[in-house]
């Protein structure tokens, strides 16, 4: 059940890096209309899956849900340091994507909650040619957080639907 107030919508879409999560999210806010946050603009680097989890969680979630403004840091992955502030209008419908969105906390304020997937070797292929040669040395430091948080909140679990890519 969700905390939304109102009649706004929350949807979360999830998966693994490489998964086709940005693309899908961009043709789902292309139909609807909704504000997209990507969870990429906001991990405080290569090491922030959980703490981006939590900063979208308690900066953003739950003010919106609560009728606030929801204010971000952006992350600059150039300087590796926050640049910028992204608002969040508390009468949008919004849509959240990204490793870390959907989770035992996001969860119940979801009105919609998806996760996508695709074959480990496209994944992989996919992030290495959208990332160039920037994501190819931490790859493996991004999955193993991954598999952490996976583990822990059982993401796939709580989703509505699951869209293979």
């Amino acid at each position: 059940m969700a905390h939304v107030a109102g009649d706004r919508q929350l949807i979360l879409v999830d998966g693994r890096s490489g998964a086709g999560k940005t693309q899908w999210a961009r043709q789902k806010q292309h139909e609807s209309g909704f504000f997209l946050l990507s969870l990429d603009d906001i991990y405080p680097g290569w090491d922030g899956l959980d703490a981006g989890h939590r900063y979208a969680f308690h900066r953003c979630i739950v003010p919106w849900s609560r009728g606030e403004v929801g204010r971000l840091r952006r992350w600059d992955w150039g300087s590796m340091a926050p640049s910028g502030l992204i608002e969040i209008d508390p009468d949008v419908n919004l849509i959240i994507e990204g490793c870390g969105a959907l989770s035992l906390l996001t969860s119940p304020y979801a009105s919609e909650r998806y996760w996508v997937e695709a074959d480990s070797n496209i994944r992989q292929q996919r992030a290495f040619e959208r990332d160039g040669d920037t994501f190819v040395p931490h790859w493996h430091r991004w999955s193993l957080q991954e598999d952490r948080f996976y583990t822990i909140h059982q993401s796939s679990q709580l989703a509505d639907a699951v869209i293979s890519t």
